[in-house]
């Protein structure tokens, strides 16, 4: 536990703190009633009513519709199923506000609803629910997928054999199995929800507004560092019950579950319900997150004079930005690629060390450890961005002239993945197993990489996987810390969003498209990477 909690300390309460402590404070004394004005603010409450349901209707929609994704991906093996599961995989990545315009195309005026039936959805909250559900449905996909493909389905065949029908077999072995798993893709998907910003400033219109949204319309537009400081109080405070309401909840569906080679469960769909239920899911997938990507490359693709390259080419020189950069924009793919892999690397270490001291620690200070990790899910953007400057800044933390300052920030994000994707796994293994590991003279360590390690295998790739995507499109924090000479390919795309003119707004769809592209390619290799090599236990 030693590690993550330095790193946690030093990179994310530390700076945290340092912002909530600027904003509250007044010639060193605290200014403690402002909290109870912001408070009983009747337009604040309104904020916090509607940031709390919307996340709640998100996370249900999004269940609703990627459980049975989850179950088709677990379970059927058909062709194109790697390309399509890397292709769910792409919209987690991309920058809200690149997602914010193609939806707009979708539902706004002019869009593809407004042509074709005369529909628009734009400045309603079903655009913001469709949109956080195109987020997260990997995340759903891919959490609950990864452990359900590792469930021996002979559990579930042996209660048939007992008696039970197909429906109460479930309900009564998969189901209690895959608890952990759901509650945990349900948590990610609300906290992302529920701290939602670009999608709900470009969707929602001036009538909705989350947390996220006020506090950086308080500290960027209005300069109110004392109430934004306040509001990323609640915003704690809100996160802090819904983690320990899951850490209870979670402790009281843990059981041992018997895992198997991932590659030897999933079979062709066999039977018309199970073709129409492949057909039904494809069918989402098509609707929800094909069509939005579809319209971002057609809007790179359509320059002045038709659809050529136009944009792309423009993205090789500084000079055709109007003066938004000083290096091409197409820099910014080394740099996110450099960013994502050390980002990477350090949410795997960390969360993966988090991961095995809450499999092996029990007590209330391993449940508030474990909340603790989740925190930065939670946690307003801007907050932690401008903690970093805030921070960071004086020896032997002086790092806010660092490339790694960028990695760390993305890290924070990734460690809550690496950890929830690989919790439910680890804490299935027999712990027998190792006891017998012992007995025959392992030592710890051996004995995790002997049994641990190849049961995990798949989780802990699944892992990296998110936590590199996750870090290819972190904007929040990152806009804030990121050098002019180093940007992102989100902070590019912002940056080029931010300036008028058809040519900068092209060359936005076209980076936004690379990055797409980016993110598709290695989340492919990552699916090909044969890391199942689990045994039958």
């Amino acid at each position: 536990m030693a590690v993550p909690l330095a790193f946690f300390g030093v990179f994310f309460a530390y700076p945290v703190a340092s912002i909530v402590s600027r904003g509250l404070k007044d010639g060193g004394s605290w200014q403690f009633a402002r909290i109870g004005e912001v408070i009983t603010d009747p337009r604040i409450g309104h904020v916090l009513w509607f940031t709390t349901w919307q996340a709640a209707a998100s996370t249900a929609l999004t269940l609703l519709l990627a459980l049975p994704g989850a179950y088709v991906f677990a379970r059927f093996d058909f062709p194109g199923k790697h390309l399509l599961r890397a292709v769910v995989t792409v919209p987690f990545v991309l920058p809200t506000v690149v997602v914010g315009s193609a939806f707009l195309a979708l539902l706004g005026r002019g869009g593809l609803l407004d042509e074709l039936w005369g529909v628009r959805l734009d400045t309603t909250v079903w655009a913001i629910l469709l949109a956080h559900v195109f987020f997260n449905y990997a995340v759903v996909v891919r959490t609950v997928g990864g452990l359900w493909a590792q469930l021996d389905p002979r559990q579930e065949e042996a209660a048939r054999v007992l008696g039970a029908g197909r429906l109460a077999a479930w309900r009564r072995v998969t189901l209690p199995a895959l608890g952990p798993a759901v509650a945990a893709a349900a948590l990610m998907v609300f906290l992302f929800t529920f701290t939602s910003f670009g999608v709900v400033q470009i969707l929602g219109g001036p009538r909705y507004a989350t947390l996220e949204v006020e506090i950086y319309q308080q500290t960027a537009q209005l300069l109110d560092l004392p109430t934004a400081a306040v509001l990323t109080l609640v915003q704690f405070a809100a996160v802090a019950a819904l983690l320990g309401v899951h850490a209870w909840t979670v402790r009281r569906r843990e059981a041992t579950l018997k895992l198997v080679d991932a590659a030897r469960t999933a079979r062709r769909p066999q039977g018309a319900a199970q073709w129409a239920l492949l057909a039904s899911v494809l069918a989402v997938v098509a609707l929800l997150v094909l069509v939005p990507l579809v319209v971002l490359v057609l809007r790179s693709l359509d320059g002045p004079h038709g659809y050529d390259l136009t944009y792309y080419r423009a993205l090789a020189s500084a000079g055709d930005n109007g003066g938004t950069f000083v290096v091409a924009p197409l820099a910014a793919i080394g740099n996110s690629l450099a960013y994502a892999l050390a980002a990477t690397a350090v949410a795997v270490v960390v969360g993966g060390l988090a991961a095995a001291a809450l499999t092996r620690r029990e007590g209330r200070l391993v449940r508030g450890f474990d909340a603790l990790l989740m925190l930065p899910l939670g946690t307003s953007a801007v907050t932690v961005g401008f903690g970093f400057l805030i921070a960071l800044d004086e020896p032997p933390l002086d790092l806010r002239t660092s490339w790694i300052l960028v990695p760390l920030a993305q890290a924070l994000v990734g460690v809550p993945f690496v950890v929830r994707t690989m919790l439910p796994v680890l804490r299935a293994v027999d712990v027998r197993l190792r006891e017998a590991a012992a007995v025959l003279g392992a030592s710890p360590l051996r004995a995790w990489r002997e049994v641990d390690l190849p049961l995990v295998g798949r989780a802990l790739a699944v892992a990296a996987g998110f936590a590199f995507a996750v870090s290819l499109g972190e904007f929040g924090a990152t806009v804030f810390i990121a050098r002019p000479d180093s940007p992102t390919l989100p902070v590019a795309v912002a940056r080029l969003l931010g300036r008028p003119g058809a040519l900068t707004y092209g060359q936005a769809m076209a980076l936004s498209t690379i990055l797409m592209l980016v993110c598709a390619a290695a989340l492919l290799v990552l699916e090909r990477v044969r890391t199942d090599r689990t045994g039958e236990f």
